[in-house]
């Protein structure tokens, strides 16, 4: 059995989090990476947003950020352009 890793669904970036921020422009399917000063410990003074990439380069530059600064992913996906291969996409559901 393959576990598939789990992304929370957000509809803004989130202040304790690297935001994966996917869309879809004139050039198809793209992504930036947000990473909020205030999610990295005190390592960066301000916070640090990539130049748009295609989705899955945002993808995998947001997974091998988060990997190295020990910092969790959520993902703003308006247009649905998540890929299952990704993982699970998940929208919690408040009590």
């Amino acid at each position: 059995m393959v576990i598939k890793n789990r992304f929370e669904r957000v509809s803004e970036v989130q202040p304790d989090a690297i935001t994966l921020s996917l869309s879809r422009s004139g050039d198809g399917e793209v992504g930036t990476v947000v990473f909020p000063a205030s999610a990295s410990g005190g390592r960066i003074s301000e916070d640090k947003i990539s130049a748009e990439l295609p989705a899955v380069d945002s993808f995998r530059a947001a997974v091998k950020l988060a990997n190295e600064m020990k910092v969790a992913i959520v993902v703003m996906d308006p247009d649905n352009v998540w890929k299952d291969s990704w993982g699970e996409l998940f929208t919690p559901i408040d009590d």
